[in-house]
């Protein structure tokens, strides 16, 4: 997939990685606002393609207290304004066929979830709706079985593909990195990097995801030093206080420190 195939995308001739980034759940407007306008504002200054991440709701929790959204047309209209304020690409995670159709009309990628890859049904009705289709890697799945996930949105007259990788379990409570799968995956579809989820220490005995966010770094560095297309990462300028997943966001004051790193080594990489 060229990315200049999705909508909105800007920077798309900078010969940067692309980025998806914004909070793991959208929690309201005045926060998505504040979040989008200060990474537009980076990836501007650096020439990154930017597309702004949020969940219009979280289906996959471990505990039924668990923040889950704060209503599905609500959250999605936040989406839209973003996109409609600061000229920008959106995604969001749909977990079922009537999302997919429901979500499309107001984001310009629709992703599937790394639990839910395999769920034929839920991946055509998101290749069916013609937005540009993200297939997250499920964490017990090869790099190598990814080809059949990606051949299912293709099937469906939809060339508009990628996929992420977000790690692969470790035991029961940590994810690890194997970065020989990204040029794997990188020969069946454009392919992208998750950091932050790749860093979780799921199935805690408090049913509350725990996280690495000190190695955010270090992974995004290996993830442009192998040549990934894309790089994803959640952020909030109150990760203690996130709704979802703060245990492995980036605080938001560390975003461009750590772009301005990513971008020099990107160009370091494309001389090679």
């Amino acid at each position: 997939m060229n990315i200049q195939h999705i909508p909105l995308i800007k920077h798309s001739d900078s010969g940067n990685f692309f980025l998806l980034a914004g909070p793991c759940a959208i929690e309201g407007e005045e926060m998505a606002m504040r979040i989008a306008e200060k990474l537009v504002g980076i990836t501007d200054k650096l020439e990154i393609p930017f597309v702004f991440k949020g969940s219009f709701k979280k289906a996959n929790r471990s505990r039924i207290d668990s923040f889950s959204g704060i209503g599905d047309e609500k959250a999605l209209k936040i989406l839209r304004k973003v996109s409609e304020t600061f000229g920008v690409p959106t995604v969001t995670d749909i977990h079922t066929n009537e999302d997919a159709e429901m979500a499309a009309q107001y984001v310009d990628v629709l992703q599937i979830p790394a639990f839910l890859v395999r769920q034929t049904d839920l991946v055509m009705a998101a290749a069916n709706t013609g937005k540009v289709v993200n297939l997250k890697k499920g964490q017990f799945m090869s790099p190598e079985s990814m080809k059949h996930a990606v051949q299912k949105v293709l099937d469906c007259n939809n060339q508009n593909v990628m996929v992420t990788d977000r790690g692969t379990m470790f035991g029961y409570q940590d994810m690890i990195v194997d970065f020989r799968g990204i040029p794997t995956m990188q020969n069946y579809a454009t392919t992208v990097l998750d950091v932050t989820h790749s860093l979780q220490q799921p199935n805690q005995t408090a049913g509350v995801t725990g996280g690495r966010p000190d190695m955010i770094e270090t992974v995004a560095k290996a993830g442009i030093a192998v040549g990934v297309d894309g790089i994803f990462i959640e952020t909030h300028f109150d990760p203690a206080n996130a709704k979802s997943d703060g245990a492995n966001m980036l605080h938001l004051d560390y975003f461009e420190g750590l772009m301005t790193k990513l971008v020099a080594i990107r160009k370091t990489i494309n001389q090679f």
